[in-house]
């Protein structure tokens, strides 16, 4: 059993959209294929993911860099003593030859992508969803059944309104989704307080409404913003300054009672364990959002709930970022708190497939093999395209 090619391809995200900081209206993703020699049904077993959502794509790292060292290596070294599957820890480790420890960078995207592509392989070998395979890898039981889902969205528009804002919520709840996130910091402070009043018409109450500010804020910033929403009780005030200033975060967590999420642009288990040690973060209160596609890749995600252990949180307190498929089969293999899902925005990677919908927020993986991406109507043509042999 081999690998016989490892292909990428640049996919351009769809629409016009803003958060506080940054504009995706040029950012891309990079969509991989690990094709292996076992064939099944006339056709090679193929595993497919993608680093994750509203970044850059890495094509160029993985061209140069991570592809040849990977298709240069004997492939007994890739393949698990068992020799039933493939061994994501030794792809990331010949993967990794010669790279210098720390500044992560987008090279923990381009990795991330291969190892999840491994996943994906590994779990469609085994003919099970990836979930399954992912909970017996780190000895679990099984998967969980089914998990609780917010929606994100209410990013910044050309001529947004809150109007527009409370019709695309409107639009969330309709598919069953009971709590929501939305975009702060890219207005007024007056305007994101009617932005943010709008949303709560349809959230209903503060518990169900998130707001996330892309790390836009100095100390003072952050503070103006915590005292004007501390009294809506809103289900966390997320990503408030820069991800590395753990030292801002700490000191917002001792000014402002709600819960505070970040984690998401962290790329290794040392940052979690800095987070950890520096951040201020409160066991049984904050919410931890880091993205095995954006950090390695899931061997390293894993290493980043074991240090949330170690120090006292629980793993429910890990709602990671991105909004796909390929992280609702990584929170049901780990047991973790919850999936963040981007029904609306981020095509033709966020979201799920109408199957996974149970209402009243509650998600769940499908039967399908691996994470299901071919599920996907508009992921499924670029699959195609990028593995036609695989079709």
């Amino acid at each position: 059993m081999r690998i016989t090619a490892i292909r990428d391809i640049a996919v351009r995200l769809q629409g016009d959209v803003a958060n506080a900081v940054v504009s995706f209206a040029e950012h891309d993703v990079s969509l991989v294929a690990v094709v292996s020699d076992v064939v099944r049904n006339g056709r090679p077993v193929a595993g497919f993911a993608f680093n994750s959502i509203g970044r850059f794509s890495q094509g160029g790292i993985l061209r140069e860099r991570i592809v040849p060292r990977l298709m240069a290596a004997e492939p007994a070294m890739l393949i698990e003593e068992t020799g039933g599957r493939f061994d994501p820890a030794e792809v990331v480790k010949v993967a990794m030859r010669n790279e210098k420890p720390g500044g992560h960078g987008d090279r923990a995207g381009a990795v991330a992508a291969v190892e999840l592509a491994i996943w994906d392989l590994n779990a469609k070998l085994a003919d099970e969803p990836a979930c399954v395979a992912i909970a017996r890898a780190f000895g679990r039981a099984g998967p969980a059944a089914s998990t609780s889902a917010y929606a994100a969205g209410g990013y910044y528009y050309p001529g947004d309104s809150a109007g527009r804002l409370r019709d695309e919520l409107s639009g969330y709840r309709d598919l069953g989704f009971t709590a929501f996130k939305m975009k702060i910091g890219g207005a007024s402070l007056a305007e994101d307080v009617a932005r943010m009043e709008a949303a709560l018409t349809v959230a209903g109450k503060g518990g169900a409404l998130a707001v996330d500010a892309n790390g836009r804020f100095d100390l003072d910033a952050a503070l103006t913003y915590a005292q004007a929403i501390s009294s809506y009780g809103l289900r966390w005030y997320e990503e408030i300054g820069d991800p590395l200033d753990f030292d801002l975060n700490r000191r917002i967590a001792e000014r402002y009672d709600g819960a505070i999420a970040t984690g998401e642009n962290l790329f290794s288990a040392a940052d979690a364990k800095n987070l950890l040690l520096f951040g201020g973060m409160r066991p049984g209160r904050d919410l931890f959002q880091m993205d095995a596609g954006l950090s390695y890749g899931l061997g390293e995600y894993a290493r980043m709930i074991a240090l949330m252990e170690r120090h006292g949180f629980r793993r429910s307190q890990a709602v990671p970022h991105g909004g796909h498929l390929i992280n609702l089969h990584i929170v049901l293999g780990l047991g973790l708190g919850g999936c963040e899902c981007y029904p609306g925005v981020f095509q033709p990677f966020g979201g799920y497939t109408s199957a996974c919908m149970l209402g009243g927020g509650e998600v769940r993986a499908t039967d399908a093999p691996g994470f299901g991406l071919e599920q996907k109507p508009g992921l499924r043509p670029l699959l195609a395209g990028l593995c036609p042999e695989a079709f």
